[in-house]
């Protein structure tokens, strides 16, 4: 599903890419948020049924971190999303250099959400604590808020403002 984030949002190969990735990096996420869980909460490794059930998960329906998801590709694009294809002298196709500069641009960034205990909490209400968490929907405000949180403190990005209406906008701030 191609959806326009903001207005320049044309680089659809790119765009391709980060789908293509989009099953495999979200459970990559899962499993990292899982071990940073316990690394951070249970360093003892004891197990009760909390800790159990949350080292047994396998991500089954990650639908529910499909938004996150969109919303970071549409920042990358926005950062990196040139629609002019450069030359590429490794002998790599456009879609494979798209996929290997995404997925490490997403393992860096989820790197960094993932200090917040607010971003590891959201990740495990969509997926371990789903079918039971009355207040997951709240989940991805959670996520939003900790993204936009660390994109303001970056030199480069603008102001950012995501809006589940119009896509990623950006502030002009006096």
């Amino acid at each position: 599903m191609i959806r326009k984030f903001f207005p320049l949002d044309k680089n659809y190969l790119l765009e391709e890419a980060q789908l293509t990735l989009q099953d495999f990096l979200l459970s990559s996420l899962v499993e990292r948020a899982k071990n940073h869980y316990e690394w951070e909460h249970n360093p003892l490794k004891l197990m009760d049924s909390f800790s159990l059930k949350i080292k047994t998960y396998k991500p089954k329906n990650l639908k529910p971190l499909h938004p996150f998801y969109q919303t970071l590709a549409g920042i990358y694009r926005f950062k990196h999303g040139d629609n002019q294809l450069e030359f590429l002298w490794d002998g790599k196709s456009h879609a494979e250099a798209y996929q290997q500069n995404w997925s490490k641009a997403f393992e860096e960034w989820t790197d960094e959400f993932r200090q917040h205990g607010q971003f590891i909490q959201a990740v495990l209400d969509l997926t371990v604590f789903l079918p039971g968490n009355r207040h997951a929907h709240l989940a991805e405000n959670r996520m939003n808020y900790v993204m936009l949180q660390f994109f303001s403190q970056q030199d480069g990005f603008p102001e950012l403002k995501i809006r589940k209406t119009r896509g990623i906008l950006e502030m002009k701030v006096a």
